[in-house]
């Protein structure tokens, strides 16, 4: 007897797992069920091997090095279902004219400050560094190549070119990742090895004075017995612009999907007010703009939060351009930056490594270096 159940592979995490009680296990086989990376491993491999997989979660930033295996969601969805969500989401789920996914969350982030031990909130990097501030950020993973970005276009660099050509071995990238380096010098020793959850854990456990957090985090830091004592600020601006690197969390169906219908059915549900109502109601940042809407905040604290999130949405967001080498480059950035955490290699170091990889990826081939170190 077959199957008719639509498999899904979904990510893991406490921002995440609460809509997950909403799928009815009579008609959904979860087939994998884990942190991004892990997920992102999962599915190339079974989508490589034809692997039947009905419905994915994914990432507009991912997207474009999975588009060989995601059907175009357009011919497949009415603009009823489509036209709620913010239309800025939908524009970064698209990739050379297809629609890849379809958005579920919005993450940009925002600052939270530790206001009993800092009198006024760090406004810029160079203030962060001005003091002996225990600044938390991600020091592995996406989350620290994603850091490094910021650091980058804040101080009005760029990571390409015009021409999509790398441009990370320059001298914003250099100072990006000393910066990091001198960031993470008061930080807990441990810092190189967390990655979002850990920041959030150590910012809540008081190990840290300050940190950066997605809109997910609001639940637990609404509950923590620091709640009091938290305030939720502007992320720090760079010299030359104010930024947060964003991007959404969405949706996709494969083309190794065996039960299309069954697919749309689900995805037009979880793109549906309610599931969003469900993820606005956690603290995320839906991307239905009717169920945000709704949203009531739950005191001064959060109705601040929720106007500098917005904010930030407007005037702040930056993501990367839609390559599909780009998990490669992600990896073997934050990789190279982690190296200069632990005191590996000099930041110059760090650099020249991501570069040469971003530009074999890209087909340009390693830079020749001549005299430089």
């Amino acid at each position: 007897m077959s199957d008719r159940r639509v498999r899904v592979a979904l990510v893991g995490g406490p921002m995440y797992d609460h809509l997950y009680d909403q799928l009815d296990p009579a008609e959904v086989d979860v087939v994998v069920h884990a942190d991004h990376p892990t997920l992102n491993r999962a599915v190339a491999e079974r989508l490589a091997a034809g692997e039947r997989l009905d419905l994915i979660a994914t990432h507009s930033k991912y997207a474009p090095s999975q588009a060989r295996w995601l059907r175009d969601l357009a011919p497949l969805l009415d603009d009823e279902v489509i036209a709620p969500l913010a239309p800025g989401a939908v524009d970064l789920c698209r990739h050379e004219g297809r629609l890849l996914s379809l958005p579920r969350l919005i993450d940009v982030r925002v600052l939270w400050v530790r206001a009993d031990r800092l009198p006024e909130a760090p406004a810029t990097w160079e203030d962060l560094l001005s003091g002996q501030i225990r600044f938390g950020f991600p020091g592995s993973g996406s989350g620290l190549f994603g850091t490094f970005f910021e650091l980058v276009v804040g101080a009005g660099g760029a990571l390409f070119d015009a021409e999509g050509r790398p441009t990370m071995d320059g001298s914003h990238a250099t100072e990006a990742v000393a910066t990091l380096c001198r960031l993470a010098t008061p930080a807990p020793d441990d810092l190189p090895t967390w990655q979002y959850d850990e920041v959030d854990a150590a910012l809540l456990d008081g190990r840290i004075d300050a940190a950066g957090a997605w809109p997910g985090a609001w639940g637990a830091i609404r509950s923590s017995g620091l709640a009091d004592r938290l305030e939720p600020h502007p992320y720090p601006a760079g010299p030359a612009r104010w930024v947060s690197y964003a991007g959404c969390h969405s949706w996709a169906i494969p083309t190794t999907c065996g039960d299309l219908e069954g697919a749309r059915e689900l995805l037009v549900r979880l793109a549906g007010r309610d599931a969003h109502a469900l993820d606005a109601a956690g603290g995320s940042l839906c991307a239905h703009r009717g169920a945000l809407a709704d949203v009531v905040p739950d005191g001064p604290v959060d109705e601040r939060r929720l106007a500098i999130t917005r904010r930030t949405i407007d005037e702040a967001m930056i993501t990367y351009p839609p390559l599909v080498e780009f998990p490669a480059i992600e990896e073997a950035g934050w990789q190279a930056i982690n190296a200069a955490l632990r005191g590996e290699a000099t930041p110059t170091e760090a650099v020249a490594r991501i570069q040469d990889v971003a530009a074999c990826v890209v087909g340009l081939g390693p830079r020749p270096r001549g005299d430089q170190p």
